[in-house]
């Protein structure tokens, strides 16, 4: 569970626009170790958001820390096989967890 100091991080990733459908596919069962490495490595309410037509993924979560959660997942075989079975879908150079583009927050209403 994120601490009061936690942190809303936002972010956008890009697909292949011809890849949406299948990409959208092969999250229709995502495996329970990587559902338990997220969570391990400080991962809470976390959501993809998907604007099919501009093939564009936004994705939200609640950290105490974004670095040191994206290292703790880095650090997960189970991520690293997720990443390698995911790449295809992805319009990036390197590796998916690389091509996040944070956004910035500048404005929130509880």
């Amino acid at each position: 569970m994120p601490s009061e100091a936690a942190t809303r991080v936002c972010f956008t990733l890009r697909l292949k626009p011809d890849r949406v459908d299948d990409y959208l596919k092969a999250h229709s069962t995502v495996w329970p170790e990587m559902l338990a490495a997220l969570r391990d490595s400080g991962w809470h309410d976390y959501t993809l958001f998907i604007d099919a037509d501009q093939a564009l993924i936004v994705g939200y979560l609640v950290t105490d820390n974004f670095a040191r959660a994206m290292a703790a997942i880095a650090g997960h075989e189970v991520n690293e096989r997720w990443q390698q079975g995911m790449a295809e879908y992805f319009d990036t150079a390197g590796t998916v967890d690389e091509a996040i583009v944070r956004l910035t927050e500048y404005f929130h209403l509880d």
